[in-house]
C-alpha cells in the first residue's frame, strides 16, 4: 500500500523547495495547504482533500528553475513533474492526473488554464490568499524584492515625493503591492475563498491606509 497521498508528496515535494526564496518556499506550500484544507472545509461540493493536499505541497517545486531559467513555465513543468513523481511511488494514474490538473491551472498568468475541478479551485484560492492579509503584505514584498534582484531594477519606492524634496521616482511606488493583492483577491473562485478574501482584505486596505498616513499623504501619526 503507498504512504497517504498528503504525506507523500510532502516528502516528494521538499527536495524541489531547498533552494527556492522565500516568497515560494517550503513555508509558503505549507500554509497554501493548510488553507486550502480550511476552505475545503467550508465547501458544499465534496472534495478530495488528500489530493488538494498533495497539489499543494506540489504546486510550485518548479519556481526554483523557473527562477534560473531552467525551465520556462513552473506551472506546466510542474504538474508533469508531479505526476511523474507520484506514479513512481505506486498512485494511481487517475490520482496523480488529478493532482497535475490543480497544479497547472493554479497560476493568475494568462496561459495557465481554468481550473477544472473543485480542488483546482481551492488550491488557486488558497494560493491567493497567501497574497493578502499580514503574511500575504510580507510576501508581496519578498516578490518585489525577487523581481527587483533578477531585473537590476526598482519595482518599489516608499519615499513620496509630494513630502520632499526628492524628484518623482520613476518606477511604481508602494501600490504596486495593493494592486498585486487588490488583482489576486478578485480572481477567487469559491465561497469559503471569498469570505476569507474579504477578511484579509479589509487588512490590507488598513495597512495601506496607515502606510499612507505614516508618509505624510493623509495626516502622519
Amino acid at each position: 500500500m503507498t504512504q497517504a497521498l498528503g504525506p507523500l508528496a510532502r516528502t516528494l515535494a521538499l527536495p524541489y523547495y531547498e533552494d527556492a526564496l522565500p516568497a515560494h518556499d517550503r513555508f509558503h506550500a505549507r500554509r497554501v495547504r493548510d488553507v486550502a484544507l480550511r476552505l475545503a472545509e467550508e465547501c458544499e461540493a465534496p472534495v478530495d482533500t488528500d489530493v488538494l493536499a498533495a497539489a499543494a505541497w506540489l504546486h510550485d517545486i518548479g519556481r526554483p528553475r523557473e527562477r534560473t531559467g531552467a525551465v520556462d513555465d513552473h506551472d506546466a513543468w510542474g504538474a508533469a513533474e508531479a505526476a511523474t513523481l507520484l506514479e513512481a511511488e505506486g498512485v494511481a494514474t487517475d490520482r496523480a492526473e488529478a493532482v497535475a490538473r490543480c497544479i497547472e491551472s493554479h497560476s493568475i498568468r494568462a496561459s495557465s488554464p481554468e481550473p477544472a475541478t473543485v480542488e483546482a479551485e481551492l488550491l488557486f484560492d488558497a494560493d491567493k490568499l497567501d497574497a493578502a492579509g499580514a503574511r500575504g503584505i510580507v510576501r508581496l514584498a519578498c516578490i518585489v524584492g525577487e523581481r527587483s534582484g533578477r531585473t537590476g531594477e526598482r519595482y518599489a519606492v516608499i519615499d513620496d515625493p509630494s513630502v520632499s524634496d526628492l524628484e518623482p521616482p520613476a518606477d511604481p511606488d508602494i501600490a504596486l503591492l495593493r494592486e498585486w493583492a487588490a488583482e489576486r483577491l478578485a480572481l477567487l473562485y469559491t465561497e469559503p475563498g471569498r469570505r476569507l478574501g474579504a477578511s484579509r482584505r479589509e487588512f490590507v486596505d488598513e495597512f495601506f491606509h496607515r502606510f499612507d498616513r505614516e508618509l505624510g499623504r493623509d495626516g502622519e501619526v
